[in-house]
């Protein structure tokens, strides 16, 4: 009943304006990966196009995302760390979160592949073997939706990374500059796949380990308590907020990268089920 009245709504969407006496910016905290894949590059201008609001990027690590939206520095969060986005919601920092889409995490590395983790399926087993070898891992460090995803991995394999700066390097940066800093280095990464086939045909690192239920990325959509900042643009980020979950922005989200990439690099999701 509750996926069939999100589909109702979702296909109700109208393009909101912004009234007189509020601000026409918004203030959108996302995950550096989908600003690296491109696709807020399609989805953007089409939403300023047809309401009259303009966005402001922020685009960091969805932890500092879901942190701005905590604080009230942001007027909607678009993030992929479901746990931390639930514990927030429960809290009472956000009024609503919503399904978007969802693609994958891999695991790539050089092709030479000096761990030995070349097709296999079980990414724990993978990065137990990494740890094992002393092969070199860049990781995020940035308390994003990935960095949270790989400490995730580490603790299920009962391993704790040593210091940065022996075979864990520490990046701090977005996604595709973490690529680029793993491509340097000939080290593994876990990273989305939109940002790596967007950033693929820069780097030498490949695909090794993929398909986990485990490596499973969604992305949520999270309107801010306006009772927690007086500041947050409640009706521009409701607006945006319905954009990304109705049909037209379904149908683009769904489309993205065909043409370029001959593969769609996000699985739009909205009034799905969501056990996230």
């Amino acid at each position: 009943m509750l996926a069939r009245a999100a589909v109702v709504l979702t296909a109700l969407y109208r393009p909101v304006p912004p009234l007189a006496a509020q601000s026409t910016q918004i203030r959108l905290a996302t995950t550096t990966s989908t600003r690296d894949a491109g696709l807020l590059d399609v989805l953007l201008p089409l939403f300023e196009r047809q309401t009259g609001y303009r966005v402001t990027l922020i685009a960091v690590g969805s932890g500092q995302a879901l942190e701005l939206g905590r604080r009230g520095d942001a007027d909607l969060v678009l993030a992929h760390a479901p746990a931390a986005e639930r514990a927030l919601t429960d809290s009472g920092y956000f009024v609503t979160r919503r399904l978007v889409m969802h693609n994958d995490f891999l695991i790539v590395g050089p092709a030479a592949d000096p761990a030995s983790v070349r097709g296999m399926n079980a990414a724990v087993a993978a990065v137990t073997r990494i740890a094992e070898r002393h092969a070199r891992f860049v990781s995020r460090g940035d308390r994003s939706g990935t960095h949270q995803r790989e400490l995730e991995l580490w603790r299920r394999a009962a391993v704790t990374p040593p210091p940065a700066g022996s075979w864990y390097i520490e990046s701090g940066q977005g996604m595709g500059a973490a690529l680029q800093l793993a491509d340097e280095k000939q080290a593994y990464i876990l990273t989305d796949r939109a940002t790596y086939v967007a950033w693929r045909d820069r780097l030498q690192l490949v695909p090794l380990v993929e398909g986990d239920s485990l490596l499973y990325n969604v992305y949520h959509v999270l309107e801010i308590n306006p009772q927690n900042s007086p500041r947050v643009n409640v009706r521009g980020g409701r607006a945006l907020a319905d954009f990304l979950v109705a049909p037209e922005a379904q149908k683009l989200i769904g489309e993205f990268g065909k043409e370029r990439f001959q593969a769609s690099l996000f699985v739009p999701d909205a009034g799905k089920p969501d056990r996230w």
